[in-house]
């Protein structure tokens, strides 16, 4: 059934992917823990809208984050979303065969 509560949890997983700037982030984190200063200076935008894209990441169950002195420190928690990248650039790949 496509209504079913295991479609619509990937529906979300995968609409919290789908902007380029939490792809991004998700590869950022894959390479180690950041805090929104370094985000904001990597991505080149506010650190509001930085937050809010972290958020929408977080509430998804992808990344997670951690409170460190004054600083909010964020990783990734399921790096296996990097196997979906993969796949999108095969998908990518075979259309230009």
């Amino acid at each position: 059934m496509p209504n079913s509560s295991r479609y619509i949890y990937m529906a979300g997983v995968m609409k919290a992917l789908a902007h380029p700037t939490r792809l991004f982030i998700v590869e950022q984190l894959n390479e180690g823990e950041r805090n929104v200063s370094d985000l904001t200076t990597m991505v080149g935008i506010d650190i509001s809208t930085i937050s809010r894209h972290l958020s929408i990441l977080r509430q998804a169950g992808i990344i997670t984050v951690r409170k460190y002195n004054n600083q909010m420190i964020y990783s990734l928690l399921c790096p296996c979303v990097l196997d979906m990248f993969r796949c999108v650039v095969q998908i990518r790949e075979s259309q230009n065969d």
